[in-house]
């Protein structure tokens, strides 16, 4: 796929994806969107990524919907949907790395991720409220799970911006930097969770916490807990096992393009 509103920075297995509207402050489009789903759902199969980092370029994050006043995107239904379901089913670790403004779609977006890392000229708003729509990009489903339902409660009736300071005291985001040490801090975080890492074990925890906190009963988690322990025991796991037996580095051969045969049945099923 050409992109035309972001860019992909590969490094060390790392992929910084960029936000690439500086003009517009890095608003969504629907192209945004499409390129995003894009991003997340090929980035599956490229084993050359073991994290992600979502920035932006220029002074924004990404400022919300562009040309929200337009009444044919007011009737786009949710958009921001596609991108947030993308990076839920992504079995690589993403992080974002928010240097600016995070306003609408710009903050419910990075609701999905595994952290938020601010810089101290950020600023995060759910201002739905004060436009009279609602929260968009499933944020109803994930922002109770990282604030709670009180918090989430006060952020989406209130509407307000915050600074990078009430945002991580809220618990929207894990720290704030300094703009110059923000992209540091996104990608030792990555290396932290993902450098001499299963891909596949990683791929089956993030998974596994997403899906299972949410589902209706415990005995749910025990089932793909019991699959993911026998897969992943009788591959990584088997050298893992010696290699801390032995005090050496493990040599992990799995890759994230090719999971567990129950993993596709277990992702994919339908929604009740």
């Amino acid at each position: 796929m050409e992109y035309t509103t972001i860019r992909h920075e590969i490094e060390d297995g790392i992929l910084t994806v960029v936000l690439d509207r500086s003009d517009h402050l890095n608003a969504f489009t629907v192209e945004m969107a499409d390129e995003l789903e894009h991003t997340f759902v090929s980035v599956n199969d490229n084993d050359e990524v073991r994290a992600v980092i979502v920035t932006g370029e220029g002074r924004a994050f990404c400022a919300g919907m562009d040309d929200l006043g337009d009444p044919g995107l007011r009737r786009i239904r949710d958009t921001g949907g596609r991108v947030t379901l993308a990076i839920h089913g992504c079995r690589k670790p993403v992080i974002a790395a928010i240097n600016g403004a995070a306003v609408g779609i710009g903050a419910t977006m990075t609701l999905a991720m595994d952290a938020r890392l601010l810089s101290n000229r950020a600023r995060f708003g759910l201002v739905f409220g004060k436009l009279g729509i609602v929260p968009d990009a499933c944020s109803t489903w994930f922002l109770p799970r990282l604030v709670g339902m009180p918090a989430a409660l006060d952020l989406v009736y209130r509407a307000d911006i915050l600074d990078a300071d009430a945002a991580h005291a809220v618990g929207l985001a894990q720290a704030v930097y300094e703009p110059d040490a923000l992209l540091g801090a996104a990608r030792a975080l990555a290396d932290a969770w993902t450098r001499d890492r299963s891909p596949v074990s990683v791929a089956l925890m993030r998974q596994m916490m997403l899906r299972n906190s949410a589902a209706p009963h415990p005995v749910e988690a025990h089932r793909v807990d019991s699959l993911a322990m026998f897969y992943t025991s009788i591959a990584d796991g088997a050298d893992g096992v010696r290699a801390f037996l032995d005090k050496r580095p493990p040599s992990f051969r799995g890759k994230a393009s090719e999971m567990p045969p129950f993993y596709r049945e277990w992702v994919d099923a339908p929604v009740p």
